[in-house]
């Protein structure tokens, strides 16, 4: 299942690695990636597959966003389906 992910903070060394070491303990697979800096702020929109992931969806989220925390970024993700739901609207 394909879901979408954004990564959002001040720009530093090691988001990117801190971000895909988490994904790869998670066994969730990157499909696509895109990140720029804009003024200092780091921003990474991913689109992933969680499929094999060995957590359900909610303990995805919750690992991800106290990584967040943990690192000074703002970390969510939601389901493809509930993305493109979204923009339909």
């Amino acid at each position: 299942m394909k879901s979408v992910m954004t990564v959002i903070g001040p720009d530093r060394v090691g988001i990117i690695a801190g971000v895909s070491t988490l994904l790869a303990e998670l066994n969730i697979n990157i499909l696509d990636l895109s990140q720029t800096i804009m003024n200092g702020i780091f921003t990474m929109t991913l689109i992933v597959d969680i499929e094999a992931a060995n957590r359900p969806f909610e303990d995805i989220r919750s690992a991800l966003s106290e990584h967040g925390k943990a690192s000074n970024l703002d970390i969510r993700i939601m389901r493809a389906t509930t993305f493109s739901a979204m923009r339909s609207i």
